[in-house]
């Protein structure tokens, strides 16, 4: 097993890995849009959404995967309303690999958060 860190101070803080690889598997934690070079975090979700998609797709290249190993994506936004806005991201995204996804509408731990991502990746 491999445990995968983005030096973000809420590993340590909150106690996980940003991402877990076991075997043929990649389970990366919820990922919010920050960028945890410089831990600032954009005001659009749409540039949220992207650097999620930075941050996956880093994680998954430490870990021997690739954006389309993605076979399960969970969003989690803050508000529906914001839906419109990160669709384009979203599609640009997995619009090709399309894995199952689930969208869910819920609180985040900070303010500043509008959408965190999930992602589940498997090479078989």
């Amino acid at each position: 097993m491999k445990r995968i860190s983005t030096g973000s101070p809420f590993e340590k803080t909150l106690g996980f890995s940003r991402a877990i690889v076991k075997g043929g598997w990649c389970f990366v934690s919820g990922v919010t849009g920050y960028d945890y070079s410089t831990m600032t975090m954009p005001e659009s979700a749409a540039d949220q959404a992207r650097n999620c998609f930075a941050t996956i797709e880093k994680v998954l290249a430490e870990g021997g995967f690739t954006l389309d190993d993605i076979v399960r994506v969970q969003y989690t936004l803050t508000d529906a309303a914001l839906m419109d806005e990160v669709t384009p991201a979203l599609g640009a995204a997995m619009g090709e690999i399309r894995p199952a996804a689930t969208i869910v509408i819920a609180g985040l731990i900070k303010p500043e958060m509008l959408i965190e991502i999930e992602v589940t990746a498997f090479k078989g």
